[in-house]
């Protein structure tokens, strides 16, 4: 389904026999200890990110300075199928419903959504090109065997980070801190491989020190969420704690967090949610959630490809319910748009352009007209319905 699963799991497969004999190589770090890891600080500073890992009372957002309902934007990953993201935002524009969100969360391609939805229709044109114009495709179009034998990635460590800086710059930053000086709050998730955990950023917090190191850092991040394994080298960041310097290794969020919503996490004031708080969750999911047959050929690449798939799809279903039922508990309002199940998927495992375009289009269309928010996560009734169990027929009786 997903071209960016495909692409990964046809890697892994035709590399296995290289990382066998490239298993002795690696690059030199610098090593840290757990202890280093538990009290490490990015930029001399302790704020700048949470781990979804840690108590509720680690979240404090200022809701109580906040006017009128919330507006939670979570964006989630996919790879090439971040299309349909970039399609429904501009589409959501082109309705004239598109709030202004107080909360957005990217992980992975979403990640790279994140900022432009975020700063809001002014953006909407970048976002198109970002997905539409073939430069996401262009990112694959040099692979490099010694790089995947001596190095961490098969497209090398500069491809995708120079496409995020070729697309957020310092104004752009500037904005941001703007933004978030209002008490707004742009979240992205990274997995620290080092540690495996899911590591949430604050965005906001990165872009108001304003200086060349944050902006390297806004980069870094971005460029770590959406970092697939494997096909692009994981972010080393800059890093100390206990008067020891080191270089954390982070990748794509979505390894531990396929989409971040949290609602209660980020609003519960002492164990309760604020009261009378009122919040409506968007959930952009650039995949598919719905379950679906698929006569699985027997062989390794195809397997490994369905397994995949297979797990992330039930990851996403999972945070979908929980988010359902918090929502439901706290009379949040709860909204999700996803690719449908019949979309045709692509013809390559790559960012193929031409689907990447024919996807925004899908998602511009269907955000324009209005018809794209489902008001709870999809049932497996409908699938249940085209499977056919009959009874097998009873045997004729012998003739007497």
């Amino acid at each position: 389904m997903c071209s960016r699963r495909q692409l990964l799991v046809r890697l892994c497969a035709l590399l296995s026999a290289t990382f066998i004999l490239a298993g002795c190589s690696s690059l030199p770090r610098t090593t840290y200890t757990a202890s280093d890891a538990a009290s490490s600080t990015v930029l001399h500073l302790g704020e700048l990110r949470r781990y979804a890992d840690e108590p509720a009372a680690a979240f404090k957002p200022d809701v109580n300075s906040r006017t009128g309902p919330l507006s939670y934007l979570a964006l989630s990953g996919g790879g090439a199928d971040g299309a349909y993201g970039a399609g429904v935002l501009n589409g959501w524009t082109a309705a004239g419903t598109r709030p202004r969100f107080s909360v957005v969360s990217g992980v992975s391609t979403g990640a790279l959504i994140a900022p432009f939805a975020f700063l809001g229709p002014a953006y909407d044109a970048t976002l198109r090109e970002v997905y539409t114009s073939g430069i996401a495709e262009s990112l694959l179009d040099r692979p490099s065997i010694v790089h995947a034998l001596f190095g961490s990635g098969l497209f090398g460590n500069t491809q995708l980070r120079e496409l995020v800086a070729r697309y957020v710059g310092q104004d752009m930053l500037a904005a941001i801190a703007a933004e978030h000086a209002k008490g707004r709050d742009l979240l992205v998730v990274t997995t620290n491989l080092d540690t495996q955990r899911t590591v949430i950023w604050d965005m906001g917090r990165i872009a108001a020190i304003g200086s060349p190191q944050a902006l390297d850092l806004f980069r870094d991040v971005l460029a770590a969420s959406a970092s697939i394994p494997v096909v692009f080298p994981p972010m080393l960041i800059d890093a100390e704690a206990n008067g020891h310097r080191f270089q954390e290794m982070h990748a794509d969020g979505g390894v531990t967090a396929p989409v971040l919503t949290l609602p209660e996490a980020f609003l519960l004031r002492n164990g309760a949610i604020a009261r009378g708080l009122r919040m409506n969750i968007y959930i952009l999911v650039n995949d598919k959630v719905e379950r679906d047959f698929r006569l699985v050929p027997n062989s390794t690449i195809d397997i490994a490809a369905r397994t995949s798939a297979s797990v992330t799809k039930t990851q996403i279903r999972s945070v979908l319910f929980e988010t359902y039922d918090a929502a439901r508990r706290n009379n949040f309002g709860f909204n999700l748009t996803y690719i449908a199940r019949d979309f045709p998927s692509p013809a390559s495992s790559g960012f193929e352009t031409g689907y990447m375009r024919s996807l925004y289009q899908y998602g511009f269309d269907r955000a324009k007209a209005g018809d794209f928010w489902a008001k709870a996560p999809p049932t497996d009734d409908s699938l249940l319905n085209d499977f056919r169990y009959r009874k097998p027929a009873a045997p004729q009786e012998e003739a007497k």
